[in-house]
């Protein structure tokens, strides 16, 4: 494994000693990785190939669902149940215990949504979700209906009680999102434009202050796509070259090299240092020296 664009103590957060391993090959658009703390298994989806995955240590990988209806990112709630961004299903839903699916949200303001993209739970219930077009139009993914029907590419909210409000319409391309510890920022990045910014968050779940965190830098493969923060309020975002760890005042720190076109990221194992990356073809791990953040 390569880093490069390190700062002086980056070897902190990435060991020098830390390797790359593969989890998974033949994967068809890896996407929405999420590890599950109470069966120790990594979570993700292969979107083209319209179906859920699970890995675990000593047993290997095993399909979850299929088909997915091109689910695309995932994460669990309080109680232990898969919450995804339905992608060409154009749904947010979730995964019962019993196996069964509940839609929590599937329009807005009567309007169809365009395409659930990334998701996040906060301590309180609520869900965040971006909803993009990219899953009306990408060759592979989308679904039977492709006609949209809002205008603007929207991040939303939806509140315990199951009411979803928009939270921001001012993306071109919103993508991946994150909270920091303590949930007082999210960050939001956009994929057409290259960039991150970061929000304050209310008491009542709404943002404010919007400005921007980082410019994402390079001309490899890949772009702001998924996105995670760790305990020490450092940003690890896809980019060029794979996935790039930034400082809470917005700074690069390093760039982790993933081979291939990195599309999503998560924190796994039992202390939270493995960092789980999805490709276009593979799923990859490396460990890390500082845990992520807890997902419930």
């Amino acid at each position: 494994m390569e880093v490069d664009m390190t700062v002086q103590g980056f070897d902190r957060i990435v060991p020098k000693e830390s390797s790359l391993r593969l989890i998974a090959d033949s994967v068809s658009f890896g996407e929405g990785p999420v590890w599950n703390k109470r069966t120790q298994e990594l979570f993700w989806v292969n979107i083209v190939g319209d179906s859920i995955w699970k890995w675990k240590e000593g047993v290997g990988k095993t399909q979850v669902m299929n088909p997915s209806y091109k689910a695309d990112g995932m994460t669990f709630d309080q109680e232990g149940r898969l919450v995804v961004a339905g992608w060409s299903w154009r749904r947010v839903w979730r995964l019962e215990h019993d196996g069964s699916i509940t839609t929590l949200c599937s329009e807005f303001d009567g309007k169809t949504l365009n395409s659930p993209n990334d998701i996040v739970v906060k301590s309180d219930g609520s869900i965040y979700f971006t909803d993009p077009t990219g899953g009306l139009y990408n060759v592979e993914m989308h679904g039977n209906d492709i006609q949209r029907y809002i205008d603007y590419n929207g991040v939303y909210r939806i509140s315990p009680d199951g009411n979803t409000t928009l939270v921001t319409k001012d993306f071109t391309y919103p993508n991946g999102l994150a909270f920091n510890a303590d949930e007082s920022l999210l960050y939001i990045n956009d994929s057409r434009d290259d960039l991150i910014n970061v929000f304050d968050v209310n008491v009542d779940g709404s943002i404010k202050n919007g400005r921007l965190f980082y410019k994402l830098i390079g001309r490899e493969p890949g772009v702001a796509d998924g996105m995670k923060v760790d305990i020490e309020g450092n940003v690890y975002c896809t980019g060029p070259a794979g996935i790039h760890v930034i400082s809470p005042k917005g700074d690069l720190l390093g760039r982790i090299n993933i081979p291939g076109h990195s599309t999503n990221l998560c924190f796994g194992d039992h202390d939270w240092k493995g960092l789980y990356v999805t490709t276009y073809d593979s799923v990859f791990k490396v460990r890390i020296g500082v845990a992520g953040i807890a997902v419930w």
